[in-house]
């Protein structure tokens, strides 16, 4: 009997990706959802206009929830936004990294409490920036005080319920709940890009989309290979006897990932990145005439592809050295093979092992951030190759798609192997 109809077969799994699927269907429906008061063709226009790319982009993982103005438009911007602050603030407060990286299980639900509760005025936030900005493009038809209010309540409560299933996921230990829905959003948006590029391919263009394939298929074997890609540091345990037995003496290693953070880099580079282009673009209204330039200034330097990749190749770099930095701690990790007895081979316990595992940690993880920002900006190179916008191969897309199956595939795998013995 194979692993995959052993998914089916065993009550408890099946139940758990039946549960799965329904909430991923629920979300998909609550994406379909629009809230009143909106005029469909001019907010049809405002994202086919080409200087209004990144609201795209951040339309592609909410499945389409921002570009139909749905319960969930914001998807869970808000939830990410608040985690990367959360994370940031463990740096500046000693009492937060307690919490998070000391204190077990329950600190770690408290920490997670602290970013669910900053969720919600950020949602109302950019709630309220986005509303002012369609309000602006003449989207918004006959919003009233509380129509604002209305919407607001909404649009924060949407975030407020995403986040929710994704915690639901998560519980299944079926995958991360975030990953699957983004995931679902991206995988729901590919029937339409499919369809897009077929409706404008050309006989003239053959050559092209044959090159787009072969590209595509380079891209997906190079994102496995790298997010699987891992490297053994070698761990001799000394041999102990107490009384009769011995214990230790065996050898083993420890992985150190190239991808040691996954996708969670690309999506909070994301975040930020979407911060200042919507600020630019709610300051252009402004009365005053110095802080309208100011907002066209830098609504313009973000809509140049050049200064967009770059700084989109950046924060990615950062935040992979960031959020390694915070899974992946040296320090605790060489204490605790010195208490095991362990070392690793010409090198001396304790703070040589930290100091040796930092250095390596570094090197490593400077070939997956440069990885991670290549397949990031991967979608403007291929699009000044070949020429196709409506089907762009690489880029956060087809990395979160790979990885979230690649993970999913592992979590059911260990789901299997646990029935199994």
């Amino acid at each position: 009997m194979t692993k995959f109809s052993k998914l089916f077969k065993i009550k408890d799994i099946r139940n758990k990706i039946l549960f799965i699927l329904a909430l991923l269907v629920v979300a998909r429906i609550a994406a379909a959802v629009q809230i009143p008061g909106v005029d469909s063709d001019k907010l049809r226009s405002f994202f086919a206009d080409s200087s209004n790319q990144i609201f795209g982009l951040v339309s592609s993982f909410t499945g389409g929830g921002l570009d139909a103005f749905s319960i969930i438009m914001l998807g869970l911007g808000p939830y990410i936004t608040g985690s990367i602050i959360m994370q940031l603030l463990t740096m500046i407060f000693p009492s937060l990294e307690q919490m998070y990286k000391y204190e077990g299980e329950a600190g770690r639900q408290k920490f997670n409490q602290y970013s669910r509760i900053l969720t919600v005025p950020l949602a109302m936030i950019q709630g309220y920036a986005f509303l002012t900005l369609l309000s602006r493009q003449g989207v918004l038809s006959g919003f009233t005080a509380f129509g604002w209010i209305n919407a607001l309540v909404v649009i924060a409560a949407g975030s407020m319920f995403l986040m929710w299933l994704g915690e639901l996921i998560s519980e299944k230990n079926i995958g991360n709940g975030v990953s699957l829905l983004i995931f679902a959003g991206i995988v729901a948006r590919f029937p339409t890009s499919l369809r897009q590029t077929l409706f404008t391919y050309s006989s003239s263009q053959l050559f092209t989309y044959i090159a787009f394939a072969v590209i595509a298929v380079i891209v997906i074997a190079g994102v496995v290979y790298l997010t699987e890609a891992q490297r053994n540091v070698p761990i001799n345990y000394a041999r102990r006897i107490r009384g009769s037995k011995v214990m230790g003496g065996v050898s083993t290693y420890l992985p150190m990932r190239v991808n040691n953070a996954g996708v969670m880099p690309i999506i909070f580079a994301l975040s930020i990145l979407l911060f200042p282009g919507m600020v630019a673009n709610f300051l252009v209204g402004a009365k005053t005439a110095w802080i309208a330039g100011a907002g066209k200034f830098f609504s313009g330097l973000l809509q140049n592809q050049t200064v967009y990749g770059i700084a989109y190749f950046v924060l990615v770099v950062v935040f992979t050295y960031f959020y390694t930095a915070v899974t992946f701690d040296p320090k605790s990790i060489s204490e605790n093979i010195q208490k095991q007895g362990g070392y690793i081979p010409g090198i001396r316990p304790g703070t040589p092992t930290m100091q040796f595992l930092s250095h390596l940690l570094n090197r490593v993880t400077l070939v997956g951030a440069v990885f991670l920002g290549l397949i990031a900006v991967l979608p403007q190179i291929v699009r000044g190759f070949t020429g196709i916008t409506s089907f762009t191969v690489g880029g956060t897309s087809i990395l979160i798609v790979v990885s979230v199956v690649l993970e999913t595939i592992k979590a059911l795998d260990g789901q299997v192997s646990m029935y199994e013995y």
